[in-house]
């Protein structure tokens, strides 16, 4: 068995080596333990350090192309090199690398697909009041989202399976940690939370440069993932409301029409009209988005084949 443990980089040459210092070369359950980062365009030494420090391999992007670009080289990387199990983690030393164990046990013992490192949001100092309520929140919208019980989304300490980073794809190219849990749940996948610990802050967060724009992407990735893979649902709810209401409009009007003098009443046959027209072309938009999700989801079994195939014939 082997395990690669990768770290997304772009310009950390001032914290990569204290967090490649705390990294494990023995795991239990492992026979090989090797270190993978991705420089993500970096302009300073980043690989240099990397290097000095023992790393394995090293996979460069001439420019940077984002964290979820980088994540998914990753991965690609590990798999070309054979890695049986892939645990991601950050080059600012955020997570404790003794807990690395913690995360690769359940996938090891089968009980879990992919492992999220809970952080002790609540305990953490350098996280605001605000930060932590947040943080709290988009975990939840996620567990609705994914159909999973994750406490801590955007955490970026995770154990993966060779089998599920065969089956990932990231669309998005500033994050990846809400949508492979989003896709992992939809895809039946098991994901599992273990509590970890974390280490002091090095340097102020690169993904949330403020609360508001964090939040705006945020939300952004969830409703696009959730278009990907639940667009029935969040295109039929909003329709079905405003059918809903312009039927209770056309009614109201009809009543009056019926019963007394209509001609008041015009503006409920406008606001009618408008609210079922809307809500039959977002009915008619989330039949044909359910249409592409299911071609998508073909293309999904298609693409992990062909990734097994490429796999069996390097072995």
């Amino acid at each position: 068995m082997k395990l690669i443990i990768q770290i997304p980089c772009w310009n950390e040459a001032e914290t990569l080596a204290t967090s490649l210092r705390a990294l494990p070369r023995e795991v239990k359950g492992f026979k090989k333990v090797e270190w993978l980062i991705v420089d993500d365009g970096s302009t300073d030494s980043t690989v240099d350090v990397a290097r000095a420090c023992g790393v394995d391999h090293v996979v460069r992007h001439p420019v940077n192309r984002g964290l979820a670009v980088a994540f998914m080289s990753g991965l690609d990387a590990c798999l070309r090199l054979d890695a049986d199990l892939i645990v991601n983690t950050d080059a600012d030393n955020q997570y404790d690398a003794r807990d690395i164990p913690k995360l690769t046990q359940p996938v090891l013992d089968g009980t879990a697909d992919m492992v999220i490192g809970e952080r002790p949001i609540d305990q953490t100092d350098h996280f605001s009041w605000l930060k932590k309520k947040l943080q709290r929140l988009g975990s939840w919208a996620v567990r609705i989202a994914s159909r999973t019980e994750v406490t801590d989304a955007p955490s970026g300490f995770r154990a993966i399976s060779r089998d599920t980073a065969m089956r990932l794809s990231v669309f998005s190219s500033y994050t990846y940690t809400l949508e492979t849990i989003i896709q992992a749940g939809h895809s039946n996948l098991r994901v599992l939370s273990v509590p970890v610990r974390t280490n002091g802050d090095l340097r102020p967060s690169r993904l949330v440069k403020s609360i508001s724009s964090y939040v705006s992407r945020s939300l952004v990735t969830i409703l696009r993932v959730f278009a990907i893979y639940r667009p029935l649902a969040l295109f039929m709810w909003p329709g079905g409301i405003l059918i809903g209401l312009g039927l209770v409009a056309g009614i109201r009007f009809l009543y009056f029409f019926l019963t007394a003098d209509g001609a008041g009443h015009i503006q409920s046959v406008v606001f009618a009209s408008m609210c079922l027209v809307l809500g039959t072309l977002l009915v008619m938009l989330g039949f044909l988005a359910e249409l592409i999700a299911t071609n998508r989801k073909l293309l999904e079994k298609i693409h992990y084949k062909l990734r097994t195939i490429e796999q069996e014939g390097r072995n």
